[in-house]
């Protein structure tokens, strides 16, 4: 797990340092550049590298790793790579170390592109062929590690963080339709991201970038298969399936020479993970957990403690009153721009808290968005089943309803339910977001408005492309793939893990895993109302009533409480006189939106945190700090 950086024949000097000095939060260990002067029949290229170091610690595994002509820079984890070096070493190729950057480099030699076919693992990689002047670069499947590029006259720049190619001499500006869609979702879409300048390589594509070309190429080579035909298994051949590729994938995410634990919320997910963590390790696994004080809505500690102990972790538990105020910066800095989602606060939280014991940390993240783990995927599925007539009808009733005091009681649901499902199906799926979609036309200008709604619109037919002939629920599934686990969770995984230099790996998106969650009937997926069903059929044996059955909770934070209190004043200062937000959306809004907000007439608390994050990040981009 690492920070990447490069630049392929730059005509001004780029300042190298500074940008790996900009992202060293994601490689404390080491840190090292390779220049290589340009030719006639190539540009020259600098690649830049900073190391956490996870799997051989020697400088054999050390990048940029340079190896008869080709050289490499990798961010990630391959966790088959042992098998792809056995193939390999039956070539005839000699390794010089243990790492699994040397396979992918080996690999690429032996196979080209093809080698990401073969790749079981979370990556973003860059690399040059010397002989060549080619830079070929790739993205993990899920979209897992970032990578981000500018394609410039003047050169072409790329990196694990957006701020490495800022820092390495590259001004950036605001890009103001962008910005549209940031407000509706709460994060970007697509290659595109805040800065006008700057474009993000999609989960499962490559890049080609030719010498003499300043633009790549871009190819799409792999797909989730929620599109192909459904799995024809019965109940108990799927569960015992869903067992042995989840086993296997915890399994490979045990090897590291360094510590491992892991996050324990005590919910389905992080609880399965932990047991077969235990069933596979000798040592007692470390677990992990968080808790805020005074607020037991967003308290999960006591079941955290359940699961510890009945697969005896060495568990270590933090209640905070966390100063929310001293953390909005350091994730706006690490985000490279506005980010809706607050569970950010937590996960760095619990990331920081987790790195004082361990450097690799397992998740359960990606459980909901492959075995069904979402109300709004169930909601969107039985909207289906009403005739439109009486969806119209009761779209027009429940919008009349006030959203009420917080966003998690049952008349906001109902009401959500109701509204979005007046909707087309492709509309509703992005109607279940916290955010300003609904409501564009009340705070930016109609134009933005109108162009953000057909901007999200071809996102979302984009997402849902090849599925017109599977089920709703199946459609559901294949767009949350492509829209919130890439833009939003994965995300928020990342940065806020690496801001503290720790690794976390997730082997529910595990790609064998993956492929075969995408295929499975309905019936598995769910039983009525029963979420997950298959998952936790498969391993009822390790999970208590008491887990299965309780209240799903999120990993969030009381922001309708904060504003009101703790983080009321951070707010008005920030939105206050002199916001640079003003330049974007309507004042008058924002005041209304905190007036209702302070008098408990509305749950403001998601759009209110992306406006805050918004504003931090502006000044940070007029400061050009």
């Amino acid at each position: 797990m690492c920070g990447i950086f490069g630049a392929v024949g730059a005509t001004r000097p780029v300042n190298v340092e500074r940008a790996l000095e900009s992202i060293a939060h994601r490689g404390p260990d080491q840190r090292a550049v390779v220049r290589l002067p340009g030719q006639a029949s190539r540009p020259s290229v600098e690649l830049g590298f900073v190391r956490l170091a996870i799997l051989d610690l020697t400088e054999n595994g050390a990048q940029p790793m340079r190896k008869e002509g080709l050289v490499i820079v990798f961010n990630g984890e391959i966790y088959d790579h042992t098998i792809l070096r056995a193939e390999l070493e039956e070539r005839g190729v000699t390794f010089r170390s243990r790492s699994d950057t040397e396979v992918l480099l080996e690999g690429y030699r032996a196979f080209g592109e093809a080698v990401l076919d073969r790749l079981s693992g979370m990556f973003a990689f860059a690399i040059w062929d010397e002989a060549t002047g080619r830079l070929f670069a790739a993205r993990d499947p899920a979209g897992k590690k970032p990578f981000f590029y500018a394609a410039r006259p003047d050169g072409f720049f790329f990196a694990s963080e957006i701020k490495a190619i800022v820092a390495a001499g590259l001004k950036t500006s605001v890009d103001e339709s962008e910005l549209g869609v940031y407000l509706g979702l709460g994060h970007g879409h697509g290659d595109r991201t805040a800065h006008a300048e700057i474009r993000e390589l999609r989960p499962g594509h490559d890049l080609v970038l030719e010498p003499g070309s300043r633009a790549p190429k871009i190819r799409r080579y792999y797909h989730a298969p929620f599109s192909d035909p459904p799995l024809e298994m019965t109940a108990d051949e799927a569960a015992e399936r869903a067992r042995e590729l989840l086993e296997a994938a915890v399994k490979r995410r045990l090897v590291a020479d360094v510590p491992l634990g892991a996050y324990l919320s005590g919910g389905v997910d992080s609880t399965i993970i932990v047991g077969l963590m235990a069933k596979h390790t000798r040592a007692r696994v470390r677990t992990f957990s968080i808790g805020f004080e005074g607020d037991p809505a967003y308290d999960e500690t006591r079941f955290a403690r359940m699961a510890a102990r009945m697969f005896d972790t060495e568990h270590t538990e933090l209640i905070v009153s966390p100063k929310a105020a001293e953390l909005v910066e350091p994730l706006v800095n690490v985000h490279d721009g506005p980010f809706g989602d607050s569970s950010a606060l937590p996960t760095s939280i619990v990331a920081s808290l987790t790195r004082k014991h361990v450097t690799v940390a397992l998740t359960g993240d990606g459980g909901d968005e492959i075995f069904c783990g979402y109300e709004r995927f169930l909601a969107a599925e039985v909207s289906e089943r009403i005739p439109s007539p009486l969806r119209r009808i009761g779209a027009q009733v429940a919008a009349r309803i006030p959203e009420g005091p917080t966003q998690k009681g049952l008349r906001a649901k109902a009401r959500r339910f109701f509204v979005t499902s007046g909707k087309s199906f492709e509309d509703r799926l992005f109607s279940y977001a916290p955010y300003f979609l609904e409501s564009l036309d009340e705070l930016v200008p109609r134009e933005l408005a109108d162009e953000t709604r057909r901007t999200v619109r071809a996102f979302g037919a984009d997402a849902l492309a090849g599925t017109e002939g599977s089920t709703p629920l199946t459609r559901v599934l294949a767009f949350n793939y492509e829209t919130y686990l890439p833009y939003d969770l994965l995300v928020k995984a990342d940065r806020s893990s690496m801001l503290h230099s720790l690794e976390v790996r997730s082997p529910f998106l595990d790609r064998e895993l993956v492929g075969f969650a995408a295929r499975l009937p309905d019936a598995y997926r769910r039983r009525g109302l029963d979420k997950k069903w298959l998952l936790k059929k498969a391993f009822r044996d390790m999970l208590p009533d008491e887990l299965v059955n309780r209240p799903k909770m999120g990993f969030g934070v009381p922001l309708a409480t904060w504003f009101r209190t703790s983080l009321r004043e951070f707010l008005r200062d920030h939105l206050g006189d002199g916001a640079r937000l003003y330049r974007y959306v309507k004042r008058s809004t924002v005041d209304r939106m905190m007036r209702e907000q302070d008098a408990g007439l509305a749950d403001h608390g998601s759009r209110l945190w992306l406006l805050l994050t918004l504003e931090v990040w502006l000044r940070k981009m007029e400061s050009g700090s």
